[in-house]
């Protein structure tokens, strides 16, 4: 801690130093003061050098020199920090996002929020970049995976080893489908850097719509002996396109399925609230919490999970990413909201849906 107010004093100290008016409000009262003591030192000057009975030939061009040498060293101070910003910004456009404006961050006029905002803008690239880094590194290593299994079921097969029965086949297109999740992510995550997507808006029953998202995660859930309770008013009917929002809930209650310890339950809510024409639906699952400060966190891509107890991973780290957008994609939102019984996402939905 006393490290860190030295270095802090410091950099005020070299603030100080290298803009002398900088820290002042506003950039405008900066260039107003610049010019008020520029002024005043060249007729301080010039009364002077007259008054000593200088000639005015020598005595006006001395007092200009004199005044652009006080206006350059006041200038270079106010304009440091955004020469600092464009050797920053070459950085990183050649790639290397650890580059930071330093020493003007505690100033409290334009240039200063800039430099501020710039290094925000910097972390916030930096983390993205690492983040992608990770996430190949971990694509990679689970599409290595179901491609050496099957490698090595196909070859066995062909070889004679292994008989090509009901198991070994069953094997096989286990193996597949986790191929073809993985691919499914990639293909989500093209999409939601796109920005943008087609919908097929159609009218359906959303108690029915949540039944038919749910089975398939029942049956993958296993032997976690997981328990699903959905709570839907009956014959709720909803406007949108079925595909984007059953990746949207799929995301949100697999994701609630993987961070629940086993033998726990997950409640699905659902209520209309009528006076916004949306549908509210939460997904709780018991027991665990999200800390407040990382509730936005988890939304940004390429950010994981630890998975639930006994499982070494949190996935590919899109899947709420992915959920997020297929909301946007609808007009409606996605968030975590405090609840003393668990992580509680809350879905609000449009129910008639509305052209973006």
């Amino acid at each position: 801690m006393s490290e860190h107010r030295s270095q802090t004093a410091r950099q005020k100290r070299r603030a100080l130093r290298d803009r002398p008016i900088g820290m002042l409000s506003s950039l405008k009262v900066e260039l107003s003061v610049l010019i008020v003591i520029a002024t005043a030192i060249a007729f301080v000057l010039a009364w002077h050098f007259l008054k000593w009975g200088w000639s005015g030939w020598i005595a006006m061009p001395l007092t200009l020199v004199v005044a652009l040498g006080i206006t350059y060293f006041f200038a270079h101070g106010l304009t440091a920090p955004l020469r600092q910003m464009r050797d920053a910004a070459e950085a990183m456009a050649e790639g290397d996002y650890s580059v930071r404006v330093e020493g003007v961050t505690n100033s409290r006029d334009e240039v200063g929020q800039l430099a501020r905002s710039f290094n925000e803008m910097a972390a916030e690239l930096q983390h993205a970049d690492q983040m992608r880094r990770d996430m190949v590194a971990n694509v990679s290593h689970e599409l290595r995976t179901p491609v050496s299994a099957l490698q090595a079921l196909v070859e066995n097969m062909a070889d004679g080893v292994v008989e090509p029965t009901p198991a070994n086949l069953e094997g096989i297109l286990n193996q597949t489908h986790r191929l073809s999740d993985l691919i499914a992510f990639l293909l989500d995550m093209s999409r939601v850097e796109a920005g943008a997507a087609s919908l097929e808006v159609e009218r359906f029953d959303f108690g029915g719509f949540l039944d038919e998202t749910i089975k398939p995660l029942e049956i993958a859930d296993g032997g976690h002996n997981h328990t699903i309770h959905l709570e839907v008013p009956d014959h709720l009917m909803m406007e949108g396109d079925q595909d984007r929002l059953s990746q949207l809930f799929t995301n949100i209650i697999a994701n609630a399925l993987k961070h629940s310890p086993d033998g726990t339950s997950v409640l699905i809510e659902v209520h209309e609230d009528t006076n916004l024409g949306t549908i509210i639906t939460n997904v709780v699952n018991y027991g665990s919490q999200i800390p407040e400060e990382a509730r936005n966190d988890i939304f940004r891509r390429y950010v994981k999970g630890a998975g639930r107890p006994g499982t070494g991973s949190g996935g590919t780290g899109l899947g709420l990413s992915i959920a997020r957008w297929a909301a946007g994609l609808h007009g409606g939102t996605v968030k975590v909201v405090p609840d003393k019984r668990g992580a509680n996402f809350e879905i609000a939905l449009p129910k008639n849906h509305v052209a973006q």
